[in-house]
């Protein structure tokens, strides 16, 4: 919302050196969002001149250019720059005579663009100023010629200060204005808020009453099917005024109001809607009465109308929209645009004014339904004062008959079926116990008053009837915010409030971020990928064979390349790692934890039901809505390639590998206190030999949580990466399930231990895993650790076997062990592994 200075100040008084930087500032301390400052971009010495002679001399591009002599200040005295009270000044308009009145740039002047202008020789002459069009000074886009002050119905003395004669030494502040404070898209608005944040005085432009009694046009408003149980019109006022000049010029003050609030001129009728408009928040629309047939009736529209709108554009009508008719049909899309029927014109003579309350819901709906924003449905949509209507059509005459010359008539009509808002109770230190401050009862009540709420006493508390135009005010929240917002945010302590019992972070939230921080902690960075991804990704990683996976397809998808929800969060880490590895970024080590989705075979999601969005939809649909949503568990993946271990003095890097994948692994199950056990596997996304399937052991057997190790070459050369990439890949959300809730830190052990080697001979084909987790169970409660620390195959060792060494650790919690105790468990752990794979003792 742009707001000019003047304008602003004939509601509120304004200090006479304010600058558009200190109303920001107060309107910032109220809740108003800083946007821009606006002003005409012209500084003078800019004169009103008089044009005492020409010569028109012909050019030999064919131009004809005007050799001026003009006045631009009283006879005798000094010009505005000093210089003399006659010019000598060029011109290439054409559409002035001797003795029209213009106005002048004088040397040291500066136009929009900027431009400045100076005395400089040119077609033969020395140009001292320049006579300036409606464009050059940002009034317009009238070009055609300059500008003759007689067809603004001004005759100023010669030399008058140009800028303040045509409103161009003015400027406006610009605003944001949150949805919810739909009053403040108005003058009216904003000096109330400035009133608010400074103590000035405010003066309510809708606070006259009307000047007349009005009636005896027919209005009816017809909307058999309201929305949300409102009608869609509640106000409907109409005021008619004859006999206008719809011709007369638009006077500069209004003019340029409405150039810096953002809107050009168009005529004098529909400038004047417009100025009442932004200086009352209240949409005006005008009608040619001669052009109506009938009354006017408020209804929805039917299967198969159309309407052509002031745009000259012919739109088809939904049967949602609320639509101005008369006796021969559509005549406007209510709250929206008129139609061009009914459109005032330069032969228009008599007006019918409109004031309207419409409902927000509707309004927003039609303007989006026919792409066509506009002035009024952004007012509309957020709710316009019901009871400043008739004061607006009252401000439209009264500037009708004094600028267009019109006549006020006693036809009109006064519909008002609005509801007085509904008073709310606010109960004794709601206020205190929800902001955090202890305000007074004198504050709470000024505030609440200042705002232009009724403040009531009631048991235990207040009762609080808001403003008429505060539809946003509707509950004790509401009131809060006001109070909060009037008394300075500032006063707001910087306190975090504490928790209530049990409301901290769930189980399942403490043990993700666990996950997380580990992660992070060890040199990984998180990252969030988008999670669509193309049929043949998931495919590929979605499952440990190849074949067709189930995946949703989205129905309007942001790339239609890739128009499928993710099975897997690999795809998502390749592409993250291929587009960091192009800006030079070789060495990555990446983890994302997300959903996935895995929607079940047959089964079909989407019920296909849009619920209404006017009111909260009832638990039975929200309960369809959620059936139609596939599974999406949690995973957390890892991804790795360059160099683990960078290079550096005495030390040469390491590339990673599916060792590092592993690790990732480990981290996660150690985060998790849940035994994640790698075995052999094969993956189609995978290289075969490198593949680890992630088992854990579930109240139902083993189970398979994820994959790790290294992509194949294949895979990542199509991704622009090395051939080595390490990935992992785990199920999060059945992870969480397994983590046993009551795990607990291994306490450290005082007692000696006993370490002894052991070395096996297996067939090549046994994994060194399930040889480890034999000896391991065979040596019993005593054995406290064991690791593989060798893997060899060749001279000594039979053919189609290899020896797998092994470090072992023994302790005993309540003595010290003997070799011979440490020996006798070994040799149980050689004898399992002998029973299960025959090992045998490497000699």
């Amino acid at each position: 919302m742009r707001v000019p200075l003047s304008w602003l100040a004939e509601y509120v008084d304004l200090p006479e050196d304010i600058t558009v930087a200190d109303l920001h500032a107060a309107l910032v301390k109220v809740g108003l969002e800083e946007e821009a400052e606006h002003g005409f971009g012209v500084t003078g010495p800019v004169v009103v001149g008089e044009v005492l002679e020409f010569t028109p001399e012909p050019q030999s591009n064919g131009k004809t250019i005007r050799w001026c002599s003009v006045r631009v200040a009283p006879e005798g005295l000094p010009a505005a720059d000093g210089g003399a009270d006659v010019r000598g000044i060029v011109c290439g308009a054409a559409n002035f005579e001797v003795g029209d009145k213009v106005v002048v740039t004088l040397p040291g002047a500066v136009l929009p663009g900027p431009f400045p202008i100076a005395a400089r020789k040119t077609y033969g002459h020395v140009s001292d100023g320049m006579i300036a069009s409606a464009r050059e000074l940002g009034l317009g886009e009238e070009h055609d010629g300059i500008l003759r002050l007689v067809t603004l119905g001004l005759d100023p003395e010669v030399g008058t200060d140009a800028l303040a004669l045509l409103g161009l030494d003015d400027a406006a502040v610009e605003v944001n204005v949150t949805p919810d404070r739909g009053y403040a898209f108005s003058v009216r608005g904003i000096a109330r808020e400035y009133s608010h944040s400074t103590g000035a005085a405010f003066r309510d432009p809708a606070g006259l009453p009307a000047p007349i009694e009005a009636g005896g046009f027919p209005v009816t408003v017809d909307d058999a099917e309201p929305i949300r149980g409102r009608t869609g019109a509640s106000v409907f006022v109409t005021r008619v005024v004859r006999g206008i000049d719809a011709t007369r010029p638009t006077p500069p003050w209004l003019a340029s109001r409405l150039r810096l609030a953002g809107v050009r001129t168009i005529s004098l009728p529909v400038d004047i809607t417009n100025y009442v408009m932004f200086e009352l928040g209240q949409p005006i629309h005008a009608y040619d009465l001669e052009k109506l047939s009938g009354g006017i009736t408020v209804r929805r529209a039917t299967a198969g109308e159309t309407l052509e709108t002031l745009d000259g554009q012919t739109r088809k009508l939904s049967p949602e929209d609320l639509l101005i008719t008369d006796e021969s049909g559509p005549i406007g899309l209510a709250g929206v645009m008129g139609g061009a029927t009914t459109e005032v014109s330069d032969t228009t003579r008599d007006v019918l004014i409109e004031a309207a309350n419409f409902d927000p819901v509707s309004i927003a709906r039609t303007a989006r339904r026919h792409k066509l924003p506009s002035e009024a449905s952004k007012r509309f949509e957020r709710g316009v004062d019901p009871a400043v209507a008739a004061a607006a059509a009252a401000r439209v005459a009264q500037l009708l008959v004094d600028l267009a010359g019109g006549t006020l008539d006693t036809l009109g009509s006064d519909l008002d079926e609005s509801a007085a808002p509904a008073p709310i109770p606010l109960p004794d230190g709601f206020i205190a116990r929800l902001i955090g401050v202890d305000y007074l009862d004198a504050e709470i009540r000024a505030a609440l008053a200042e705002i232009g709420a009724r403040v009531e006493d009631a048991d235990g508390g207040l009762t609080v009837t808001p403003p008429t135009w505060r539809p946003d005010i509707v509950d004790a929240p509401s009131l809060a915010e006001e109070v909060a917002r009037l008394a300075g945010y500032d006063r707001i302590p910087s306190v975090l409030p504490v928790a209530p019992p049990g409301r901290g972070l769930t189980r399942s939230q403490k043990l993700r971020r666990s996950v997380a921080q580990l992660l992070a902690a060890n040199g990984g960075v998180e990252v969030l990928a988008f999670p669509f991804v193309r049929k043949e990704q998931n495919d590929l990683f979605g499952s440990p064979e190849a074949g067709e996976v189930p995946a949703m397809r989205l129905a309007n998808p942001l790339d239609g390349e890739a128009p499928f929800l993710r099975t897997s969060l690999l795809p998502g880490l390749l592409e993250i790692a291929h587009r960091n590895r192009s800006r030079g970024f070789v060495d990555l080590d990446l983890y994302e934890v997300g959903a996935v989705f895995r929607p079940e075979p047959g089964v079909e999601y989407g019920t296909g039901f849009i619920p209404p969005i006017a009111a909260l939809p009832a638990r039975e649909a929200l309960a369809a809505i959620e059936a139609g949503i596939p599974p999406q568990p949690r995973h957390v993946a890892t991804l790795r390639t360059g160099a683990s271990v960078p290079k550096q003095v005495g030390q040469e890097p390491l590339a990673a590998d599916w060792r590092d994948a592993l690790t990732d692994v480990q981290r996660v199950g150690a985060a998790l206190r849940v035994a994640i056990r790698p075995v052999q596997g094969t993956h189609q996304a995978f290289h075969p030999g490198r593949t680890a399937r992630l088992v854990v052991d579930g109240p139902s057997g083993e189970e398979t949580v994820g994959w790790a190790g290294e992509l194949l070459p294949a895979v990542a050369e199509a991704a622009d990466l090395p051939s080595v990439v390490a990935a992992a890949e785990l199920d999060l959300e059945r992870l969480l399930v397994l983590a046993d809730p009551d795990a607990h830190a291994v306490p450290i052990r005082a007692l000696p231990a006993a370490t002894q080697d052991l070395s096996l001979v297996v067939p090549v084909e046994v994994p060194a895993a399930e040889v480890l987790a034999a000896v391991a169970g065979g040596a019993g409660d005593l054995l406290e650790d064991i690791r593989l620390v060798d893997d060899y195959r060749g001279a000594g060792v039979p053919e189609g076997a290899k020896s797998l060494t092994f470090a072992l650790r023994f302790r005993a919690e309540d003595r010290t062990l003997t070799a011979a105790e440490a020996s006798d468990a070994k040799l149980a752990g050689v004898a399992e592994a002998a029973a299960r794979f025959g090992a045998a003792l490497r000699e």
